[in-house]
């Protein structure tokens, strides 16, 4: 292993963090910089990542040691399969929202360009400390950074986003809390914060209350930061009142993170058989995600506006996650992990197109979508693909996680969890139907004053025009710019791709990212 791939496992955070440093330096001259500077940093780190996994699938773990100290004292940034596949995962999904953003953010916070981006980096940069860090302090470091950026760039919206990003910041620092007081109690009886020391002085141990506390912390704290029912409460408000560019940024990515950590803890630092057999925490996690996935599609179904509506499409997304790795078996984790990379295209996609839409609607009042389908037809396409993969139509990859998750569930003889998955996608069906029906069925509206006029030049014979309907005026393509076009429609294409090839994903990379023991 060469000295450039060892190293690339700091490159991964160090090129976002002092690039969020220079865009207020360069961006107080030339505000248009900080965008580009952002793309690139992010763009770096993708190849930092596409190395890494390389790199790792080939020739096996990478171990970076941060100022040459040696773990378990030092810090220590680990790449193996599974945050290899992570961190793939997340960079390719921030360059491509990043990608879109231009024209969303000179639109909704035309004043605010700079600092945006200073503070959109330094997320990006927590959620990838997440990823490659092998220090459970260091963890919590990351993810107080990513929780602290997320509240700011939700704050910055308009309307309620102030108090959205209030009810998450309790909520958040909840969460953060009981992680910490997890983190806490193992280090009082080990001594070790580093993962892989954790993994080998903890077995002997776990039969100490202290350590069963820890395991209690760690599993609600995480809870509450994937916002798993019923500690959701925070999600719906903080992504629909977030900026647009905002949405389309942490609803893919935050959740799914958070459930990499969730499998990390549970199945890395602590024996899979902790888990399954010496607490039923693998037991109460399946039932939970059960609910959830009901749940949150029955809350979806009665929402009228379509970020609002993905959001609570999130819960039950994070539900069908969590019940793979509740299943604690190979096809459930399979699932689990073929789902991450399903819903961080997915969601990517969709709120993206919400944030289309409200960039030339101004609204994303699910009732204002008539004739969306004609006056957006390759934006739509893309939200077509986009809900054909959370309902789980093949090719689309969301068929072949729900397949692997329906076959966890059988061998783990959990025929009640089928039923869930089969009954909760009927609701998807419902609530994605229900914006395909107005978009391209629903009859349009009488037309505006503005378009009276057009037609009083257009048609000689005068009257009244009260009962001129909408149809009487020509519809026009009238797509966003391509900025924000192309991105989209490369990730309606990866939610299709990553469905054909599922196969090929599974076996050149899942396979190897399911952690021993399982």
């Amino acid at each position: 292993m060469n000295t450039f791939q060892t190293q690339a496992a700091i490159l991964i955070i160090m090129i976002p963090l002092m690039s969020s440093y220079a865009i207020p330096l360069i961006g107080w001259r030339w505000k248009g910089s900080a965008y580009f500077i952002a793309l690139m940093a992010i763009a770096a780190s993708l190849v930092c990542s596409l190395i890494l996994l390389s790199s790792v699938l080939t020739q096996g773990t990478i171990h970076y040691h941060l100022g040459g100290w040696l773990p378990p004292w030092g810090i220590e940034y680990v790449i193996d399969p599974l945050n290899g596949f992570m961190g793939v995962v997340v960079c390719i999904i921030s360059f491509l929202v990043t990608l879109s953003s231009k024209k969303s953010v000179e639109k909704e916070l035309p004043e605010k360009k700079v600092r945006f981006y200073t503070i959109y980096l330094l997320l990006f940069t927590g959620l990838m400390g997440i990823v490659v860090t092998g220090d459970v302090f260091n963890l919590y470091v990351f993810l107080e950074i990513v929780a602290l950026t997320a509240y700011t760039l939700i704050a910055i919206g308009k309307d309620e986003a102030p108090l959205a990003s209030f009810k998450y910041i309790i909520m958040g620092t909840i969460g953060a809390c009981f992680y910490l007081l997890g983190v806490g109690y193992l280090y009082i009886v080990t001594g070790s914060l580093n993962m892989a020391d954790l993994a080998q002085l903890l077995p002997p141990l776990y039969r100490s209350k202290v350590v069963l506390t820890a395991m209690a912390f760690f599993v609600i704290g995480l809870s509450i930061k994937i916002g798993l029912f019923p500690l959701h409460v925070w999600l719906p408000d903080a992504y629909t009142s977030a900026p647009s560019a905002v949405s389309a940024f942490i609803a893919p990515l935050m959740t799914k993170v958070g459930c990499y950590v969730m499998i990390r803890i549970m199945f890395t630092v602590f024996k899979p058989y902790f888990s399954i057999e010496l607490i039923p925490v693998t037991t109460i996690l399946s039932w939970i995600a059960a609910v959830a996935m009901i749940v949150g599609s029955i809350f979806a179904i009665v929402q009228s506006d379509l970020k609002r509506m993905l959001s609570y499409s999130i819960v039950a997304q994070i539900g069908y996650i969590v019940l793979g790795v509740g299943l604690a078996n190979r096809a459930g984790l399979t699932g689990s992990l073929l789902h991450i990379l399903n819903e961080t295209f997915t969601n990517g996609c969709l709120f993206s197109v919400a944030g289309a839409i409200v960039y030339k609607l101004g609204t994303s009042d699910i009732y204002q979508f008539s004739n969306l389908f004609k006056k957006m037809p390759l934006t739509m396409a893309a939200f077509l693909m986009g809900a054909f993969s959370m309902v789980g139509i093949p090719p689309t990859c969301g068929f072949f996680s729900k397949l692997y998750l329906i076959l966890g569930s059988i061998e783990a003889r959990q025929w009640v969890f089928v039923a869930v998955i089969l009954i909760s996608t009927l609701l998807n069906v419902i609530y994605f139907f229900k914006v395909i029906e107005i978009a391209y069925f629903k009859p349009r509206q009488l037309a505006t004053e503005k378009e009276k006029e057009i037609l009083k030049v257009v048609y000689a014979n005068e009257g009244s025009y009260k009962e001129v309907a909408m149809e009487a005026v020509p519809i026009s393509m009238n797509e966003v710019p391509l900025s924000m076009l192309i991105p989209i429609l490369i990730m309606a294409a990866g939610i299709l791709l990553s469905g054909i090839f599922y196969f090929d994903i599974i076996a050149g990379v899942i396979q190897f990212a399911i952690p021993s023991g399982i």
